[in-house]
């Protein structure tokens, strides 16, 4: 699908004028399930807390596994050691005794969030009221960055990747009614997390069938994207113990940015061939107004820009929400990086996208 722009910025690039779907929230009868399913360990992690609801409604549950890959994840606070928390919302009619499966979305989180928040809860329980769909929110830590560490040093095992792709979701196959195939399967993240889904789709094709980004930093060769990075591994209020600026992908300077410009998902879009691909941003709208995450936004479109050039050059369809400043996306979105209005738009948009070609009930 192609949207087009109110003000072209380039061929392939797209704006949509629209407003944030609003529904009633689910009732407590609205689930068949009384108790969240119970978890069996395996494939390298360990099952330390079992799925407890988050509230009356039962459609969203908690629990935490110990993964071989990220033993020691660096923490944010209420955090505990040693411990990933996995939020999942259940779609309203899911029976873990019945014969119906369900595709899966996978939704990455951003720097210095948590998988479990109350507003990732209600995005998605919003965006996914009518969908067929389980929504899985794994633990990406404050500065995980979606990748298998290079130089973790004293922090032992930092591997990202490894823990989601072949840790994470053959966990969830085996303990829910899920379609695991690649048809069965999405993944989109904010921020980091758009990072994330980006890097994870062009990594392994073979398990996702669309890919989304919400705000996502895609281009790391771009050396604004490289400060906040490493920004993020020296920052405490990104998780502690802090990281070094060489952590992650390595030292960021030629001619040692290898890693850097191999992990770039901007630049490695062939990958994402036949599969949907849709990417949502801001400007930043007034840049005088709440000017970091103004700033942030306006730098992560940038980065958006790169991407979306590079899709158009390969010949690759994919939708871009560019929505300028938000008055015409959504009520209360000013454009900024991290607002709730405009995350709900963007989830409100893409799930409909997303549903149009996964396999479901």
């Amino acid at each position: 699908m192609t949207i087009r722009p109110q003000k072209p910025i380039r061929r392939g690039l797209a704006l949509v004028a629209g407003l944030a779907i609003t529904s009633a929230p689910a009732t407590a009868d609205a689930t068949a399930q009384t108790a969240p399913p119970l978890f069996d360990s395996g494939f390298g992690l360990t099952v330390v807390s079992q799925p407890a609801w988050v509230d009356a409604t039962r459609r969203t549950f908690t629990f935490a596994v110990a993964s071989d890959q990220v033993p020691t994840p660096t923490l944010l606070p209420g955090q505990t050691a040693g411990q990933h928390v996995i939020m999942v919302t259940l779609p309203t009619d899911y029976d873990s005794t019945g014969a119906t499966r369900y595709p899966v979305l996978y939704a990455l989180h951003g720097n210095a969030d948590y998988p479990n928040t109350l507003r990732n809860q209600r995005i998605t329980e919003q965006s996914t009221q009518t969908a067929p769909l389980i929504t899985v929110h794994p633990n990406g830590s404050g500065r995980g960055w979606y990748s298998n560490w290079v130089s973790p040093g004293a922090l032992g095992p930092q591997n990202w990747e490894t823990f989601h792709l072949d840790q994470v979701i053959p966990l969830i196959d085996a303990n829910l009614r899920t379609i695991p195939t690649r048809n069965g399967r999405a993944i989109v993240g904010h921020s980091m997390g758009g990072f994330g889904a980006f890097h994870y789709a062009e990594h392994r094709p073979d398990l996702f069938s669309y890919v989304g980004s919400l705000s996502g930093g895609l281009d790391l060769l771009n050396q604004e994207q490289r400060l906040a990075v490493v920004e993020t591994e020296l920052d405490p209020s990104s998780g502690t113990p802090t990281a070094g600026i060489d952590s992650i992908f390595g030292p960021p300077f030629w001619p040692f940015d290898g890693v850097w410009n191999a992990q770039s998902p901007a630049q490695h879009v062939e990958p994402l061939r036949g599969m949907g691909v849709a990417m949502y941003v801001g400007n930043g709208g007034d840049l005088t107004v709440d000017p970091i995450q103004a700033i942030v936004e306006n730098r992560a479109r940038e980065t958006n820009l790169v991407t979306a050039a590079n899709l158009t050059a390969a010949g690759i369809p994919y939708d871009f929400i560019d929505y300028g400043d938000g008055g015409t996306w959504a009520p209360g979105c000013t454009g900024k990086h991290s607002q709730e209005p405009c995350l709900q738009a963007d989830m409100n948009h893409f799930i409909p996208l997303i549903m149009r070609r996964l396999q479901h009930p």
